[in-house]
């Protein structure tokens, strides 16, 4: 299929039989008119009443429970940049139906055209009350940080700024296993991680929160490596200036165990990766076009365990093994926040459920005869039914031993 099939493909698919990805449908049968008195007046008084008087009959009579609002200002839109909120809505929607068919979730896609920060805010302050979770979606670094911060201090249930912690988590589980199969452990490797925005920066925190060597990392942004003594440093970057000499990413690489990845195409040579230590691991995330292409990484070298972010690669960084499971377990536990240790309880559910044997559905789902634990499969397959029971058993279960 040619770039120009596809590019129709996506556009039929997006705009026929109907517009869009999301249509609303009653949970309840309002066929009769004795239905019609219940779904409405005078039978809806009844739950308005039971909630006026205590608020946690919401989640006995309504949705709220499993309802989480996907919300975006459009200014950090997939790899594209800042197109605005209405251009965002069909990657809203996209993430609705991923959190519907893998977690059994309702969303409703939320755009906001907010002229600061501190409007975007409120207006989700002010619309809290409808939901059970605020899934945070394609906000731009640094006001991003700055906007979850302020919703999880202000909102008594779970934020969660999936561009941020859900990729976190994923790059994590996938990063041990792929340690794990290059014979090395996570803190002992060096890491050099390029790409200091909103995923990279929560991707080092859980790193370093499972055990990473914070004086064996080394973060590169688009000025270089960061430094001690750095002029002009931001404050989110201070925590991360290394004591180093290093100054470029190709001197970063030179004796790397690991390199991550969440930038842009081609900033990785393949003399960059001949550098690194033996039987690394290479995380090229960048989408469409990752920092190096997997046939670059590996015909510099046999020894590399490669993943990226795309579908047409082993080992997809793919956000929908994280975000649904995630939310269902908290919903399920009726968590007020999602954790760092929520967070590692994913992570480790995610490694464990790889090194164990593929189900017979998932290889024909992938029209696959075979499929185990090793230098292509690090990570499991999003459509893979244990994920839901797993993923999500194990946040619930961690969100309540929090609450005890």
């Amino acid at each position: 299929m040619t770039d120009m099939d596809f590019k129709q493909q996506a556009l039929d698919y997006h705009e026929f039989p109907v517009p869009g990805k999301l249509s609303v449908s009653s949970s309840k049968p309002c066929d009769t008119a004795a239905e019609l008195a219940l779904a409405y007046s005078p039978g809806v008084a009844e739950p308005v009443l039971a909630i006026a008087d205590n608020p946690d009959n919401a989640w006995r009579f309504t949705n709220r429970g499993n309802l989480v609002a996907v919300i975006t200002d459009g200014t950090a839109i997939l790899g594209l940049g800042n197109l605005g909120p209405l251009a965002a809505k069909p990657v809203m929607e996209g993430k609705a139906v991923l959190f519907k068919r893998f977690a059994g979730i309702d969303v409703f896609d939320i755009e906001i055209n907010a002229p600061s920060v501190e409007s975007f805010i409120e207006t989700v302050v002010n619309i809290a009350p409808t939901f059970g979770g605020i899934n945070l979606e394609d906000i731009a670094a640094p006001h991003c940080f700055v906007i979850e911060k302020a919703l999880r201090e202000r909102l008594d249930i779970p934020v969660f700024h999936d561009d941020q912690h859900g990729t976190a988590v994923i790059i994590c589980a996938g990063l041990i296993n792929a340690l794990h199969v290059q014979g090395k452990r996570l803190e002992d490797a060096r890491i050099v991680l390029l790409g200091a925005g909103a995923a990279g920066t929560a991707s080092l925190n859980l790193l370093l929160a499972m055990g990473a060597d914070r004086s064996k990392v080394l973060v590169v942004d688009k000025a270089g490596v960061l430094y001690q003594g750095m002029p002009d440093l931001p404050p989110h970057h201070q925590a991360f200036a290394a004591h180093t000499d290093a100054r470029t990413l190709a001197d970063a690489m030179v004796g790397a165990d690991a390199f991550i990845g969440v930038s842009a195409a081609r900033l990785v040579t393949a003399d960059m990766i001949r550098s690194m230590a033996e039987r690394p691991v290479v995380f090229a995330l960048a989408n469409p076009e990752p920092e190096i292409l997997p046939e670059v990484a590996h015909g510099a070298r046999d020894d590399v365990v490669m993943a990226t972010g795309r579908s047409d690669y082993p080992n997809q960084v793919n956000n929908v093994l994280g975000f649904p499971f995630i939310f269902r377990g908290a919903l399920d536990a009726r968590a007020r926040r999602v954790t760092p240790a929520m967070q590692l309880a994913a992570v480790h559910a995610l490694a464990g459920l790889a090194r164990e044997p593929v189900p017979v559905e998932v290889l024909a789902a992938y029209g696959l005869s075979s499929l185990a634990f090793g230098r292509e499969y690090i990570l499991p397959k999003p459509f893979d039914p244990r994920l839901r029971e797993r993923v999500a058993g194990a946040v619930a279960a961690a969100a309540r031993a929090e609450a005890d």
